[in-house]
């Protein structure tokens, strides 16, 4: 456990103390018990057979890496034997194949892209969606490299019209967002205007001589990122901002969607800034002041611009009881049972 936990927090002191693990930080961390619960801190124990096993109500029957993994009930769980005799998640589907499988019978519960949350609602079935816990931003891969740019990219920021892209492009779904915590998770998102401001931008991009033209990234596997991506271009050419679209690799900025990874804010917080490249934000007292004056800074890099936070969202089979999703996007499957159509 100790060797797991310092590989996967290098800059932790971690050792191993008879039973005990006992883990010494240069400062004090009043999130360490939060941070632990993530999932790069999972530790998994290797079985006589060499599968890994764990504490939950279910232990692995079958693991293939990307495609399947099979949940056999624990009979021996601390929690008492959950209803179901196995779980089989299919991974690497479409959300297209999924709501296939399920509409002719062949999956109990699918997960629903964002924009068709709204429609699937409406059928028959249940939905249901987690608290937002996803952040979609934009992402520059370096710093600016001067006022200027620094000034364009605010120009960006300025001109994107949040509102009408979720009205159209999400279908309703998630909560236009210019922080990076949602409001349900720091409680003050609503301080960040989220609102576009045409002509703060067009004003900002008229105090820098030379534009450059920016390629605009996305994922090619993922419809909204390019959708996304071409909107944004087009609230961009109103400002004079010029963005061409591509799925290559290399590009000035990008679409990226991020999971916040934990319902504590500052975990959630840090692991926004690993993902972009910047510095953790330090939790001395764990206040809300301080937590509001962190997102700040990360916000003034000018790294990313916050879009989007989205739901986790899904929709079962009729005979598919009892089940629930946790505000944090996860399932609660102990207490499910199949049972026939109501």
């Amino acid at each position: 456990m100790a060797a797991s936990l310092r590989v996967a927090n290098p800059s932790w002191n971690v050792t191993a103390n008879g039973d005990s693990v006992v883990i010494t930080k240069d400062e004090p961390a009043p999130d360490l018990l939060a941070e632990l619960a993530v999932p790069r801190n999972a530790i998994v124990k290797r079985m006589t057979d060499g599968a890994p096993g764990g504490t939950g109500p279910f232990h692995i029957a079958n693991w293939q890496p990307g495609k399947k993994l099979t949940l056999a009930a624990d009979e021996n769980c601390w929690r008492g034997r959950p209803f179901p005799d196995t779980v089989e998640i299919e991974m690497g589907r479409s959300f297209r194949d999924q709501m296939t499988a399920i509409e002719v019978g062949k999956a109990d519960l699918a997960e629903v892209a964002p924009e068709q949350a709204r429609r699937w609602s409406l059928q028959g079935g249940r939905f249901v969606s987690s608290e937002p816990v996803e952040l979609v931003a934009l992402l520059f891969p370096r710093d600016a490299a001067s006022p200027e740019e620094k000034l364009l990219r605010e120009t960006l920021a300025l001109s994107i019209e949040r509102a009408s892209i979720r009205s159209v492009l999400l279908q309703g779904a998630g909560q236009p967002a210019a922080s990076i915590l949602p409001e349900w998770m720091s409680g003050y998102g609503f301080v960040f205007p989220a609102d576009a401001d045409l002509a703060r931008a067009r004003h900002d991009r008229e105090q820098v001589r030379t534009i450059p033209v920016w390629t605009i990234g996305y994922d090619n596997g993922d419809s909204i990122e390019r959708l996304l991506a071409e909107r944004i271009a087009l609230n961009a050419k109103d400002a004079g901002l010029t963005l061409q679209p591509t799925s290559s690799v290399s590009a000035d900025l990008r679409v990226v969607r991020i999971p916040l990874a934990s319902a504590d804010p500052w975990v959630a917080l840090n692991n926004v800034a690993a993902v972009s490249g910047l510095s953790p934000v330090k939790n001395k007292n764990g206040s809300v002041e301080e937590l509001y004056a962190g997102e700040q800074a990360m916000l003034a890099t000018e790294t990313f611009i916050p879009l989007f936070h989205l739901p986790a969202a899904y929709i079962s089979a009729p005979s598919l009881r009892d089940w629930s999703v946790r505000p944090d996007g996860s399932w609660n499957l102990e207490d499910a049972w199949l049972g026939g159509k109501p």
